[in-house]
């Protein structure tokens, strides 16, 4: 058994009041053979958390210059390599890869792995840097490091670049939680949940291992279960599975006529997707309360806590499913959709044991109500580029999304001058190029271009028609319908200038959502107690708070992803230590509110 490095353990008093030298020797270690990181945070101090320090160090990193950088990259060992061999690898690089059973590599994962050092160094001009104790801190398997290598060489070389540094900051953290004594108890339960709610997934899936639940299927039907035991195991006095299929726990106030706080987010996934997105949003107040039951307190209102069923719209031509019944903008009309299997939803509901003729009692009473928070994985790379565990939504964008057909005339690619042609698909590629240049004129809007289709597309065939599907969000509906209305501006200019038609029906728009002033400053000040920065960012993509904002006030808090921010993917990944900021951040925001109410 490979043991950590040994320390006395440190504190944040004594790293303050030490004298500069000092201080250096105490951070030794902590950034592979580079004291000029911690030299030059510790002009920072004091510091009041822990989080405030791996922020400071990991942003000396970011200010410093592109050769040091890369020096800090230069200074790590090959994984599995000549200093492992040569038992020369310092005490906490030997700690982490002999954790991760990199010094139990089989012969031929040895040579795997050294062919792929090799071939790393060759392409990027730094060894491979790894985070091998991962995101719960426990260890990577030695499959998954060969898998991560093999995939990281297909990085651009800047991307490898910045993500090696993330792996640093990574390795770092690991490392100052071992100095400092200290473990993410709370994180780890919550990082342990979501891995036991990943184990259910549809068919045939469960074979392969990509994570897939889709509404009411088996797999849907296991993790309500699962979602509903785990809150009569953490203490809620209420737990029921309602007539959509949301999980519905409610911690209750000793004061029966209290309001109610909601909170939560959706189980379902989309195919292939990751473990943590939605997910994150129950698992966070369940833990928390928990801790809560566990040390006995109570707060002065109800907390409801809801796995709402369905967000994605994978299974039926219907967003939203769970929290629109509880904003009371269910449609009747869904219980009639099709899935691909010619199932209606309302036969689903019912083979599930769900009454649809109750859907319409699940509203939602505003008055009731103080307000929805909602914690989500943060689906983007920002907060990963910032180096921030935790962001604050300012506002969940509004979209618009519109099928087109761009109809030109189909010719001979040899012999059709290219002044005479009527090429739809390059009418829609012009297009690509204007509304990608657009957008990014507002900095915050984005558009995007997700479906191409050449129907009956030839090699040696001018294309005669183009079918393509348009997605632009915006974090307000006037700079939303701006763009919308620029990028329709611009297709008729084409259209007119290539001798094409074209139609374009909207099928779907959606108004944004700005945080409640009030509840995101609570999440502002929540995060800022942790001794963080406070950063705010529009949310892109859609959220069940998105619904919830129709009837009350509502804010979200993003918690950083792992691998560069990627979701709706099997990569998608997040930190135990950054789900337990995020439940900190969670007990403040609870803490102020009752605060609030006792005054």
């Amino acid at each position: 058994m490979t043991t950590s490095p040994s320390r006395s353990v440190l504190t944040l008093s004594q790293l303050n009041t030490a004298t500069l030298p000092q201080a250096v020797q105490m951070l030794g270690g902590i950034y592979e053979h580079s004291p000029w990181v911690g030299e030059r945070a510790l002009s920072a101090r004091p510091f009041r958390t822990l989080a405030q320090l791996k922020y400071t160090l990991a942003q000396t990193v970011e200010q410093a210059g592109r050769d040091e950088q890369l020096a800090l990259i230069r200074a790590h060992p090959e994984l599995a390599g000549k200093a492992m061999q040569e038992h020369s690898l310092t005490a906490e690089s030997s700690h982490e890869q002999g954790r991760a059973g990199l010094t139990q590599c089989t012969p031929a994962e040895l040579a795997l792995i050294r062919q792929l050092n090799a071939d790393y160094s060759h392409r990027f001009g730094f060894p491979f840097v790894l985070a091998v104790r991962g995101p719960r801190g426990t260890g990577l398997s030695r499959q998954a490091i060969i898998g991560t290598f093999q995939r990281r060489l297909q990085h651009p070389p800047e991307f490898e670049r910045a993500e090696a540094l993330r792996n640093i900051h990574r390795i770092a953290e690991i490392r100052l939680n071992e100095r400092f004594g200290w473990e993410p108890l709370l994180g780890n339960r919550c990082w342990d949940a979501l891995e036991l709610l990943a184990q259910f997934t549809d068919a045939p899936c469960a074979d392969t291992g990509p994570l897939t639940v889709t509404y009411l299927t088996d797999a849907h039907r296991a993790c309500a279960r699962q979602i509903a035991q785990q809150m009569r195991d953490s203490g809620f006095d209420q737990v029921q599975i309602d007539a959509v299929g949301n999980v519905v726990g409610r911690y209750l106030s000793p004061d029966a006529h209290a309001r109610t706080l909601l909170t939560g987010s959706h189980y379902d996934t989309v195919r292939n997707g990751g473990k943590y997105d939605g997910r994150l949003g129950i698992c966070i107040p369940i833990t928390w309360v928990a801790e809560l039951a566990r040390q006995g307190q109570r707060l002065p209102f109800h907390l409801e806590v809801v796995a709402f069923s369905e967000e994605e719209g994978q299974r039926y031509r219907a967003t939203f499913i769970g929290s629109s019944a509880l904003a009371g903008r269910f449609q009747p009309d869904w219980l009639d959709l099709q899935d691909a299997d010619g199932i209606p939803l309302r036969q689903a509901m019912q083979q599930a044991g769900l009454n649809p003729d109750a859907i319409a009692s699940l509203r939602r009473d505003p008055a009731q109500y103080l307000g929805y928070v909602e914690i989500h994985i943060e689906q983007g790379p920002v907060l990963g580029e910032l180096n921030l565990p935790l962001g604050v939504v300012s506002s969940i964008n509004g979209s618009a999304r519109f099928v087109g057909t761009v109809t030109g005339m189909a010719s001979h690619a040899g012999t059709t001058p290219m002044n005479r042609r009527h090429d739809a698909a390059t009418a829609v590629a012009e297009l690509m190029v204007y509304l990608e240049q657009r957008a990014a004129e507002d900095c915050d809007s984005v558009a995007t271009v997700g479906m191409l289709h050449v129907p009956d597309g030839s090699p040696n065939v001018i294309a005669a028609q183009c079918r393509f599907t348009l997605d632009v969000r915006a974090p307000h509906d006037a700079q939303r319908d701006a763009l919308v209305a620029d990028i329709t501006a611009q297709l008729a200019r084409i259209a007119h200038q290539r001798g094409v038609g074209y139609t374009l029906e909207e099928t779907l728009r959606a108004s944004a959502a700005p945080s409640a002033p009030d509840w995101q400053h609570r999440w502002e000040r929540a995060v800022a107690h942790l001794g963080l920065p406070a950063h705010t960012l529009p949310s892109g993509a859609g959220h069940d708070a998105m619904m919830l904002h129709t009837i009350l006030p509502q804010a979200m808090l993003f918690v950083r992803g792992e691998n560069a921010g990627i979701s709706h993917n099997p990569l998608e990944s997040s930190t135990s230590d950054d789900m337990q900021l995020a439940i900190d951040a969670f007990a403040r925001l609870l803490a102020e509110l009752a605060a609030e109410c006792h005054a």
